[in-house]
């Protein structure tokens, strides 16, 4: 019994080493958890399976051979949450400041293989100084390998990234590579080039908050997606993101049975747009008379505010809501709304999720920036990935749809399946004013006035486009969330194809 026990406590012993148990302290005073005790947080009580627990690095460089540690500064394994299988990794930053090696790549290069053969989500808890300095052209094939399982996986099964302190360099391309990239107000950093390397290269000096932090990342590079306050309500966050995510591909999402819903919320939607078509509202009002109550969550919510990409559900069916933001550049869309857009509608439609689209679109934003920076190009992208997307879409016309930004918010002829439009919607090439003058430009403003009613008369009815087929119903607002429920419990039964083609999911 003696020797039984002694063996007992020198595998614990040897488990605390690679969990990061007996380090943890330092974590703590760096206001973070440890990566073991992140992976608790997430995974259901009992249901994790490690894999490659002892495995350690073999580099002989610079005296590595004598400071070994097992698990080489990451965690990985399979486990629950809330019941439904994952795979996870997580990096130690207490092991060489969480840099990735060759060893530590392959522990992880393994994990993604393992959820991409299990057909499952996988999650990646980042905390890293990017490549190993100390293994040069090793460390930085191990971050090949991960990022063509990345893309490997694209598409396939849902790969969502939480930044949880440092993620440097080459380290950083692996989350722009997943599906969704959570950060932590505080503790969170990303960034290719760390300050002292941009201080000695060009002489700018910056912190690491102005390079990468959370500010940036979700108001204006659009790389975070989802922003929390703690370590803690990001574990939460991540559970409550993977509730509207199938397994892979090929899987419908979760389908809610009990959701509730303000039958009040009926009677207020009707007095949320405007009498005058020039005056802005806030979309999410229309949005929140919509969906189940509570059960928004809102993607990249401060970069581009004026589309909102938006998870939610209806009637207990997980949706993916894109909508014109009134009263952000009077919904227009330009550069950064049509990227944020496109990512969105693309990931929607590779994990089975149905698309609904608010449309109050005047038009593309003008200007002499956008033309440059390519606003055709990427107001494309909407166009591509609306015409490509198989999932169930439905579009509902709340107020104005001009020109090709009507086009670009899917309408049937880029797939939509059921069109819809309030009574007051205007639905043509341009605004009224801005017809006449191209139609009667030598007219006097007298006389185009009368043209302008002519004009809306004639043209700016959804019934006219409701006669000519390009609308489905004309709809009060009040019936709006009655015909969605209906429609998506009808289409609850189509089939998804067995021979349903991924897509990737490029950056965009």
């Amino acid at each position: 019994m003696g020797k039984e026990k002694r063996e007992k406590e020198q595998l614990q012993e040897r488990l605390d080493k690679a969990h990061g148990n007996l380090r943890k302290q330092k974590q703590h005073e760096s206001g973070k958890l440890t990566a073991w005790e992140r992976i608790m947080l997430l995974l259901d009580e009992g249901s994790f399976i490690e894999a490659n627990v002892y495995l350690e690095h073999r580099c002989t460089y610079f005296g590595m051979e004598k400071r070994k540690q097992e698990g080489d500064g990451v965690i990985s394994g399979i486990g629950k949450i809330q019941g439904r299988t994952v795979c996870v990794y997580a990096q130690d930053f207490t092991v060489f400041g969480g840099s990735i090696g060759k060893m530590n790549a392959k522990k992880i290069a393994d994990i993604q293989e393992k959820a991409l053969k299990m057909q499952v989500p996988i999650i990646g808890l980042f905390d890293s100084g990017g490549a190993r300095v100390q293994e040069g052209i090793q460390g930085l094939s191990g971050h090949g390998n991960i990022f063509y399982n990345n893309v490997q996986s694209s598409g396939i099964i849902p790969q969502i990234s939480t930044i949880m302190g440092n993620c440097a360099g080459g380290a950083s391309y692996s989350p722009a590579l997943t599906d969704f990239i959570l950060m932590v107000e505080g503790i969170s950093n990303m960034f290719i080039t760390g300050p002292k390397v941009v201080k000695e290269a060009i002489g700018q000096v910056v912190s690491m908050e102005e390079l990468g932090g959370t500010q940036i990342h979700s108001a204006i590079s659009g790389m975070a997606d989802l922003v929390t306050d703690s370590e803690k309500s990001c574990i939460e966050m991540i559970k409550k993101l993977l509730s509207y995510l199938p397994d892979n591909y090929l899987s419908p999402p979760p389908l809610e049975t009990k959701f509730f819903y303000k039958k009040e919320r009926q009677k207020q939607i009707e007095e949320i747009i405007p009498l005058s078509s020039r005056t802005t509202f806030d979309t999410k009002e229309v949005i929140y008379c919509l969906i189940d109550e509570g059960s928004c969550l809102e993607i990249k919510e401060k970069h581009a505010p004026n589309m909102i990409t938006m998870l939610a559900r209806i009637g207990g069916h997980p949706i993916g809501i894109i909508a014109n933001q009134s009263k952000e550049k009077a919904g227009c869309i330009d550069i950064d709304a049509a990227d944020k857009a496109a990512s969105f509608i693309r990931i929607c439609d590779s994990f089975n999720l149905p698309l609904l689209n608010l449309v109050d679109v005047s038009g593309f934003y003008p200007g002499k920036e956008q033309e440059q920076r390519g606003i055709i190009r990427h107001g494309a992208k909407m166009l591509f990935a609306y015409s490509e997307a198989t999932v169930l879409k439905i579009t509902v016309v709340l107020r104005k749809a001009y020109g090709g930004s009507y086009l670009a918010m899917c309408s049937k002829e880029l797939g939509a399946d059921m069109v819809y439009a309030w009574p007051k919607a205007e639905i043509a090439v341009m605004s009224a004013p801005a017809a006449v003058d191209v139609l009667y430009a030598d007219r006097s403003p007298q006389e185009k006035e009368l043209y302008m009613e002519e004009y809306k008369e004639q043209l700016m009815t959804p019934f006219e486009a409701a006669h000519n087929g390009y609308v489905d119903e004309v709809i009060l607002p009040s019936q709006t969330r009655d015909k969605l429920i209906n429609i998506l419990s009808l289409y609850e039964n189509r089939k998804l194809h067995p021979g349903k083609i991924p897509h990737k999911n490029i950056p965009l």
